[in-house]
């Protein structure tokens, strides 16, 4: 079924608005969190629009009708950002940036670094709605905050590919080998903690 493009180019307006606005909120609240503490957790931020094909194909792939509606309602991550940090123990502290935060509301959290996709994928996923100010009152709209390691992103880039390598499911044999190396990625990350915990204690000496 063919959606009005007018239709859609004005719902996108709002996503687009909504990513511009989320972003300079989670700026803001690292900086702050940097000034108040001392110590900035995140080492960078992605932030992308999903594609139209990739929206419509998601809706196929829940067997929703496309339009307009359906996409507002049933598709959470038009809008995504991605927090990447150094160290695992980053996470928790940016998540708690988030949750404290006024005008961010969660509404769903997905914990894939307690419980990896059967390919390994590690990551922590935060579905929320972020306020849009418009002529007619205020819109609530949904998005998508990834927050993961270097590390994680690195086999997430990995994992992505070889997925889009088959277009239907991923072979037993080709998501297991991938679930046993990404067992080697979650070590680095255990390491590198380890390896922080040293220098932070030889810096507190020499303070």
């Amino acid at each position: 079924m063919k959606i009005d493009d007018e239709k859609y180019e004005n719902m996108m307006f709002y996503y687009k608005s909504a990513l511009r606005l989320l972003e300079t909120e989670l700026d803001t609240l690292i900086y702050e969190n940097k000034i108040k503490t001392g110590y900035n957790p995140v080492e960078h931020v992605k932030t992308r629009i999903k594609s139209k094909e990739s929206i419509f194909q998601k809706l196929k792939n829940k067997n929703y009708e496309i339009n307009c509606y359906n996409i507002i309602e049933y598709i959470y991550d038009v809008v995504g950002i991605r927090i990447i940090c150094a160290f695992i123990t980053d996470i928790p502290l940016i998540i708690d940036i988030i949750k404290n935060d006024k005008n961010i509301s969660i509404i769903k959290e997905k914990d894939y670094i307690k419980n990896p996709k059967a390919t390994g994928y590690r990551s922590y996923h935060l579905i929320v709605t972020f306020p849009v100010p418009t002529a007619n009152g205020t819109k609530d709209i949904k998005c998508e905050i990834q927050i993961r390691t270097l590390a994680m992103d690195f086999w997430a880039s990995i994992d992505h590919k070889i997925q889009y390598k088959f277009s239907n499911t991923i072979p037993k044999e080709v998501t297991n080998q991938l679930f046993k190396y990404s067992k080697n990625i979650s070590q680095i990350d255990q390491t590198m903690v380890e390896l922080n915990n040293i220098v932070n204690e030889y810096k507190e000496k020499a303070s």
